[in-house]
């Protein structure tokens, strides 16, 4: 049976995980079994619970229990669900939430580079990409335009933070992703990649040249929302890539570049 309860006091221990608690103390790097992420919306409630996600409660304004959110509430099985209006809801996380929904659920276990990349020919490099609102959207289009697997850089930001999860679609929990290590080129290397960072040198090939879709295995490699991707790093990949541009532009937004780039280098031999 459903528990629901009303909010009457903002300080109940309960709620510090909406109200009180960083993303980075959720992510509990020093006890991981005990680590936490805020799913936002149902649908992306739906998604992580579809991935083996675990509920611990929910916060769903009022007038959405028994609308978007109550399939949501169903799913999720016997676990608190905290309710209030709108704007005291707002008032306590700092935000208005999104389709009116909120989920506390435990993180699953990180897997290993290669449990993610068996199999996997087309796959995502994101390297120091800090910008949770990029990561979501590189996900959506990761997953969309036909990639295997995400891999990020202790740099990148985390696939799980609410604003990469929630802009994400929820896609966060359906296409593998880990962390990778300091030394991830040679690993990568190792097995049986071909790196292509994009980048812009004179050397670059464009995007559609047909040794890149020749490659059996491929990486592509995104760079941070300023400066790109390191000298060192494009130097230690097999391949510089550039997309083609008019009118004097020279950049693109790396989650707009992604998109071009998923695209165009999914393809890959039959």
């Amino acid at each position: 049976m459903i528990h629901y309860t009303e909010i009457t006091d903002f300080e109940a221990p309960e709620l510090d995980v909406y109200a009180r608690l960083t993303e980075a103390q959720l992510l509990n790097r020093f006890e991981p079994a005990k680590g936490m992420f805020i799913a936002e919306s149902p649908k992306v409630i739906m998604r992580a619970l579809d991935a083996g996600c675990v509920p611990v409660s929910l916060l769903v304004e009022r007038g959405h229990v028994n609308e978007e959110a109550a399939a949501a509430i169903e799913a999720c099985g016997n676990v608190p669900v905290y309710t209030a209006s709108m704007d005291i809801l707002t008032k306590l996380t700092g935000f208005q939430l999104t389709r009116g929904m909120l989920c506390a659920m435990r993180r699953p276990a990180l897997r290993s580079v290669e449990a993610v990349t068996a199999g996997a020919r087309r796959i995502v490099v994101l390297d120091s990409v800090m910008n949770p609102t990029n990561v979501g959207a590189i996900f959506r289009s990761a997953a969309a335009l036909g990639m295997d697997a995400v891999l990020l850089t202790p740099g990148s930001s985390d696939p799980l933070y609410r604003r990469a999860a929630r802009v994400s679609m929820g896609t966060v929990f359906q296409i593998p992703w880990t962390f990778l290590d300091k030394n991830w080129l040679e690993q990568l290397r190792q097995l049986g990649f071909k790196t292509a960072a994009m980048a812009l040198r004179h050397d670059s090939l464009t995007i559609s040249d047909p040794c890149l879709a020749a490659q059996e295995r491929l990486a592509v490699v995104l760079g941070t929302e300023g400066d790109g991707l390191a000298d060192s790093t494009i130097e230690g990949c097999d391949y510089t890539v550039l997309i083609p541009m008019y009118h004097g532009v020279d950049s693109l937004n790396v989650a707009a570049a992604s998109a071009v780039a998923f695209y165009e280098l999914s393809k890959h031999p039959e």
